[in-house]
Formats: C-alpha cells, sequence, structure tokens
C-alpha cells in the first residue's frame, strides 16, 4: 500500500467516509496535504516559544473535519483550487484557536492524546497562541476578498458569541435546551457552516448551491457536538484521546443533561451534583454512571438522529453526485459514532 493509499483509509476512518469514489477520496487527501503544508507554513515563527507552542496542536493531528468539508464543499464548482486550499486552512486555524482557548476555560489537561498547552506550558501561553492562530488565519483570509474577510469576521463574531452565552447561561424563562442547541449552533455550527461556504463560492460553486452548503454545514456542526456530548459521557478517557467529563468539571449542562435533569424521575442525586463545577474525579464518575442509565443520553440519540435527517434533507437541493454522497455518509457517521 503506498503512502496515499494509506492516507485514505485514515481519511475513511477518521470521518466515516463510506463511498468507492476513489478519484474523490485522492482528490480529497490530495487536498488535506496541501492544507498541511499551509498549516506548517503559517504557524512557523523565528520566536521558539510561538513556535513551539503553536505547532503543538497543528502536529497532534485530527480529524481535519473542517478543511475536508471546504473541500468537500468546493467538488460543487469548478475552480479556485489555490483560494480553496487557503479558505480550508484558513477554518482550521481558527478552530485550533478555539481549542487553545477552550482547554483554558475548560481547564483541561489533555487534548488529542497528548498534553494541552495550558497543561505543557500555562494559560497565558495557551491563550496568546490561540489569539497568534486567529491572527494568522484573518491574514490568509484577506487575501481571499472582501466577501471572504466579512464572513470570517462575521464567524468570529458568532463563536464568541456562543461562548459568552454558554457562559452566562440561559436567561430567564428561557428554555435551556432550546438556548443549549442555539449556543452549540454558534460555537461549532457556525465555523462548519462557514466552510462549507467557503467551499462552495469560492469553487464557483451557483449561489443556491453555496447556501444549501452553507446550511448543511450549520446543522452537520450542530449535530457534531451533540455527537461529542454523547460521546464524552458515554466512553471511556481512553477512546476520547482528552479528559473524560470535561463539561462537568467545569459546570456545563450538555443536552444529555439537560434531558436527564428534566425528566420526572431523574435522581435527586444527579441535581446535587450538577448543580455547579465538580472537581473530584470520584464524584465526576458518579455523575457520569447516573447520566448513563438516565433517560438523557437515549434522548440526546433521538435529537441527533433529528438533526441528520435535517442535514440529509439540505443536500436533496444539490446535484446528485460522490461529493452529496460523501455529505450522507457523514451524517450517517455522526449517528454511528455514538453507539
Amino acid at each position: 500500500m503506498s503512502v496515499r493509499d494509506g492516507a485514505i483509509e485514515e481519511l475513511r476512518a477518521a470521518v466515516g467516509l463510506r463511498i468507492a469514489d476513489e478519484a474523490l477520496l485522492r482528490s480529497l487527501v490530495g487536498g488535506l496535504e496541501d492544507v498541511e503544508d499551509v498549516l506548517r507554513e503559517v504557524v512557523r515563527s523565528d520566536v521558539e516559544a510561538i513556535n513551539e507552542a503553536a505547532r503543538h496542536l497543528v502536529e497532534a493531528g485530527g480529524k481535519r473535519f473542517r478543511p475536508m468539508f471546504t473541500l468537500l464543499a468546493a467538488e460543487f464548482g469548478e475552480g479556485g483550487r489555490d483560494a480553496v486550499i487557503t479558505a480550508a486552512a484558513a477554518v482550521e486555524l481558527v478552530h485550533l484557536a478555539t481549542l487553545y482557548h477552550d482547554d483554558v476555560m475548560d481547564e483541561a489537561t489533555m487534548r488529542r492524546g497528548a498534553l494541552s498547552v495550558n497543561a505543557r506550558w500555562d494559560n497565558t501561553v495557551a491563550i496568546l497562541t490561540g489569539d497568534y492562530l486567529f491572527a494568522h488565519a484573518s491574514r490568509l483570509v484577506a487575501d481571499l476578498g472582501t466577501d471572504a474577510a466579512r464572513i470570517i469576521a462575521e464567524t468570529f463574531g458568532e463563536l464568541v458569541t456562543g461562548q459568552m452565552r454558554e457562559t452566562v447561561g440561559p436567561g430567564h424563562g428561557e428554555d435551556p435546551v432550546e438556548h443549549y442547541l442555539s449556543v452549540i449552533g454558534q460555537k461549532t455550527g457556525s465555523l462548519i457552516a462557514t466552510a462549507g461556504r467557503f467551499g462552495g463560492m469560492l469553487s464557483g460553486a451557483a449561489a443556491d448551491h453555496t447556501e444549501a452548503l452553507h446550511r448543511f454545514g450549520e446543522i452537520i456542526g450542530t449535530a457534531f457536538q451533540i455527537s461529542d456530548d454523547i460521546i464524552d459521557i458515554a466512553s471511556p478517557s481512553s477512546e476520547l484521546g482528552k479528559s473524560q467529563g470535561t463539561d462537568l468539571r467545569e459546570g456545563v449542562r450538555t443536552l444529555p443533561m439537560l434531558y436527564a435533569l428534566a425528566d420526572e424521575d431523574c435522581d435527586p442525586r444527579l441535581f446535587e451534583l450538577l448543580g455547579g463545577p465538580i472537581t473530584d474525579d470520584t464524584l465526576v464518575a458518579e455523575a457520569l454512571e447516573l447520566l448513563r442509565t438516565s433517560g438523557g443520553l437515549d434522548r440526546a440519540h433521538v435529537t441527533l438522529s433529528d438533526y441528520a435527517q435535517r442535514a440529509r434533507t439540505e443536500l436533496e437541493a444539490l446535484p446528485s453526485s460522490p461529493a452529496r454522497d460523501a455529505c450522507e455518509s457523514v451524517t450517517d457517521y455522526l449517528v454511528a459514532r455514538t453507539h
């Protein structure tokens, strides 16, 4: 098996692509390799401390879902490859920047199977490194024109607004579940939506196709976070590649938790445990066990399936093609990975 063949198999495994079109897979792998080259070049700094901290997550790898979706969306157009690669790298830089900041807020110690930057260095280094990546993402997008620059600025605003709303919590009389779904639409869905929009518009795809990709990205991004919420409770840390129960430790109530607490048969002990951040490992384990035996996970699975179906509906506006098949397979994967 060649290096390229091995990369294709890794791509299939990482994001659940179940398609037979080898030409598309090879195109995606080639594009992702180009994105990696851009990422490594962009984060390089003459200041060794910055260079080391910025390379930390880039070299840790990851699914690269956002740049992959940018490349997939570009399959519905017929040009602009260099611009698409630049945009794909930019959205991944934004994503990586948010991870540096999230780990500080969550006081996480692991990320992608390695020590998080805040644990390896400190919070200040992690925050400044995230800012450094945001700056370089903006620089890349600036070369794509004023429309692209405006879109990424709006996306920054959505990301920060979602994080702020999560931190503050739902307002008086606001439904906690609706608030949460709206928040993750901003925190996770907005960037994936931008990835789809960039791929479509920069490749010259039809306006209605670009809009469908944008909507699909927002919905599938929200589904991605619901899927992660389920896995964070249902899977052990050894499978996650990061600390388990980070939301419990931060005092963030995710969708399975909100559903569990809304159940009239909810164990009173769970209400007590979810009353705030949990710092004791024994109490985290107790809360996880109660959540696993509650009805919250089942209801979250139903909601995840609903979002996956809504995403498939958006794809109906796109022409039949291997790229559309790939998008559909990702929706199936997000549901399957939680079982």
